[in-house]
């Protein structure tokens, strides 16, 4: 019988690359503190004499930390810590879910978070929201319903409508959330608003959205939603099975 230990899986052990450990090390430093926002790191130099490493390794790893929103980079001088912001934390998927949306899996897998993430803010909204925030979106809907002859204006006030829902729910990640989805989608909405009636469906959902967040009513909240973004993808996936004779 052969020797237990050797027919035990061997496990592979990834090998970090040199930029890798110089990234880890200065991460190590700004999350204890060492380095705060706004404090600029040491010279690409002197970080090359301290971790004995070269130039191409330092930038590297100074490149990393930009992509993490640890860091921000200005050409020809020093690396300055940045303070991590919802914002920063959304731009940074911002290329891998564009990646994603070309494909249509990609696509529906996007519609799909962002109804089940809108339903919730619109929950949120119906319980928590002030009546200076109910003022402020019912002037939102206001301007969408005004702006319902000019594609333009009115595309720009569809979204101030459901930005003004995500405030409510005051969690500056959900509001961030809520822009990346809505820059991420924007094809999306273009593409739905070719639908015959789309931009009249469009207010009379907000309106019931609206009448049910001011009515404190969360449970109506969320089906008038849910049947607003369902609205919205059916008509994204007749419009593209027009177009293009594919709808899957």
């Amino acid at each position: 019988m052969g020797d237990p230990a050797s027919e035990q899986p061997r496990r592979t052990i990834k090998r970090r690359k040199l930029y890798e450990e110089v990234a880890a090390e200065l991460e190590a430093m700004i999350l204890s503190g060492e380095y705060a926002p706004g404090d600029q790191l040491p010279s690409e130099r002197k970080i090359m004499e301290e971790f004995g490493v070269g130039r191409p390794a330092v930038r590297e790893a100074l490149f990393a930390l930009q992509k993490m929103g640890l860091v921000s980079v200005q050409s020809g001088g020093p690396a300055r810590v940045t303070k991590p912001t919802p914002h920063i934390l959304i731009n940074e998927l911002s290329g891998a879910a564009r990646l994603l949306l070309t494909d249509p899996e990609g696509v529906r897998t996007f519609q799909d978070a962002r109804l089940l993430f809108e339903m919730a803010l619109a929950r949120r909204a119906a319980e928590q929201a002030t009546e200076e925030e109910l003022q402020s979106l019912k002037a939102s809907l206001d301007a969408n319903r005004k702006a319902i002859d000019d594609p333009k204006e009115f595309a720009r006030t569809d979204v101030a409508f459901h930005y003004g829902i995500s405030v409510m729910a005051r969690n500056p990640i959900f509001s961030a959330l809520n822009e990346g989805l809505s820059e991420w989608l924007s094809e999306q909405r273009h593409i739905s608003m070719r639908s015959p009636g789309s931009a009249k469906a469009a207010v009379r959902a907000h309106t019931r959205i609206y009448k049910a967040i001011a009515a404190r009513d969360p449970d109506q909240a969320e089906r008038a939603m849910r049947t607003h973004l369902e609205e919205v993808a059916r008509r994204y996936w007749e419009v593209v099975a027009s177009e293009t004779g594919n709808g899957r």
